[in-house]
């Protein structure tokens, strides 16, 4: 542990950017949820966002895992909160034609926020010596910024494939 103390701003700034970050990962696994549930025509996208699913999952358990070594956990009206936006988001660019872009776009910019938050919280953990969250944080880094990598080596094949069935009638949006 990091010699942790009740009250301490630093572990309170921690704490909170924890909690910000366990309710941004159940935004991700509720938008992850909803678009693969409509994609059709852009398998290795399906494929990928289904596999990052799982790790927003897995990253969610992470960070519980950190909260409770703290004596603390997310925030139940944050999770709810940023979970209903997830939702919102996903259904928005539904009624869209060009919904897969839209999502591609969204989604690019999520793993973006996601890079930024994580890359803050290592700094804090590094701040306040919490040395055994360190690598677990790192962990989800990574695994964010593989994702940003892949969905931004997506964006000319995706945007070249939606063109395609737009221009042959087909599908094209999902």
């Amino acid at each position: 542990m990091d010699g942790d103390s009740n009250g301490d701003r630093l572990h309170e700034i921690y704490h909170t950017g924890l909690r910000n970050m366990h309710a941004l990962e159940m935004t991700a696994i509720e938008m992850t949820a909803r678009q693969v549930e409509r994609l059709e025509n852009y398998p290795e996208m399906e494929a990928r966002l289904r596999q990052h699913h799982t790790e927003s999952q897995q990253q969610a358990k992470r960070l519980e895992d950190i909260l409770a070594r703290h004596g603390t956990d997310s925030s139940s009206l944050k999770n709810a909160v940023t979970a209903a936006m997830g939702n919102v988001a996903a259904v928005l660019h539904a009624p869209a034609s060009d919904e897969i872009l839209k999502n591609t776009f969204a989604n690019f910019a999520f793993e973006h926020q996601e890079i930024a938050a994580y890359t803050s919280l290592i700094a804090m953990a590094v701040k306040i010596g919490d040395t055994e969250s360190f690598q677990v944080l790192k962990q989800s880094l990574s695994e964010e910024q593989t994702m940003a990598d892949f969905i931004g080596a997506q964006i000319v094949p995706t945007t070249t494939r939606f063109m395609d069935l737009t221009q042959a009638g087909d599908t094209a949006g999902v």
